[in-house]
């Protein structure tokens, strides 16, 4: 049982869990701040998010397989996509079935909205309106109807469920009403999630290419594009702060958020550097912020890549470890 749960959650990439549960973490700690706050429903709340992020990836994994079977398992070739090995793995050695992944998205799914009537029969019918949509944009991300991942919509989507969707939801959960701080916030979130996948789509962009899929990155098409739409977003963070912080819906502690600046300048020129200039390459400093497994990582000669895509995680980290000491100030 133990060995089957390891195995499930391995596919259904755990690793990844951060990136949803750090911003839901966040939006508790400034639920926390009112009169009306439910530990117990901030916990329940908390879980779901985990059982639908983990639901949404198993998701992904198989609409792509489903579409793409034999460039995925190509792209398994540590030769021709290092960066991609251990896409669909499971499905691609046969370690499982579709209709085996199909249950394990359906149980995942159903843990999560089991969570959700918890919620709704103490905070009211507003909760199911984002677990709809949740689901929906889940499923649309790389399916049916849409497919939004393969229209250049897919950083966007994601950004849009991590941060506001997430966000406002849990704090909902957790409080049952709404602020302007938790909106701004989100959006802040949401913004610097994106950042996170669009930076990953311009250096994965031949992979994408290759099956079809068109990331943002991938529909840009040019390079002066692709640096502009980077530069856009590294500083969208900033900019929604600064209008909360004069509006006077986020208090003049929020101003501490600015010390990040210098990372984001950071990731926007090595970004640049690796579209203009990708045989230049940069070391890993202390100070960049945690980087697992960098040993591993420069044996599979895909530092240049995960020097990104690392430094771009750990600035939406600390924006919201900042932000939730902040919260309680």
């Amino acid at each position: 049982m133990i060995r089957t749960i390891r195995f499930w959650l391995h596919n259904a990439r755990y690793i990844a869990l951060p990136q949803s549960l750090l911003p839901a973490l966040l939006a508790i700690c400034m639920a926390m701040q009112t009169d009306s706050f439910s530990w117990q429903l901030a916990i329940i709340a908390f879980i779901g998010v985990a059982f639908v992020h983990l639901a949404a990836n198993l998701t992904d994994d198989y609409f792509d397989y489903r579409k793409n079977k034999v460039l995925i398992s190509q792209q398994n070739l540590p030769t021709v996509s290092p960066i991609r090995k251990g896409k669909c793995n499971y499905l691609i050695t046969n370690s499982v079935t579709k209709k085996q992944l199909i249950k394990a998205i359906l149980l995942l799914f159903l843990l999560g909205s089991i969570c959700a009537g918890i919620i709704f029969a103490y905070r009211g019918i507003i909760i199911l309106y984002f677990v709809f949509i949740t689901g929906f944009f889940s499923i649309s991300y790389a399916g049916f109807p849409f497919s939004l991942s393969y229209h250049g919509l897919g950083e966007i989507i994601i950004g849009f469920i991590f941060g506001p969707l997430l966000m406002l939801g849990v704090y909902f959960s957790a409080s049952g009403s709404f602020s302007p701080a938790i909106l701004i916030v989100s959006l802040i979130i949401g913004s610097l999630v994106c950042n996170i996948l669009f930076s990953h789509s311009i250096m994965d962009i031949e992979a994408d290419k290759s099956i079809r899929k068109r990331t943002l990155a991938v529909v840009l098409k040019k390079q002066s594009l692709m640096l502009a739409a980077a530069f856009l977003l590294s500083i969208f963070p900033y900019l929604i702060l600064t209008y909360g912080i004069i509006k006077e819906y986020l208090n003049p502690y929020y101003g501490f958020v600015f010390c990040l600046l210098p990372f984001s300048i950071l990731l926007f020129y090595l970004l640049f550097q690796y579209v203009l200039h990708p045989e230049k390459k940069y070391r890993k400093r202390f100070w960049m912020g945690p980087m697992e497994q960098w040993n591993a990582i420069e044996k599979a000669g895909i530092d240049q890549f995960m020097i990104r895509w690392y430094l771009a995680r750990n600035i939406c980290v600390y924006f919201c470890l900042i932000i939730a000491i902040i919260s309680f100030l």
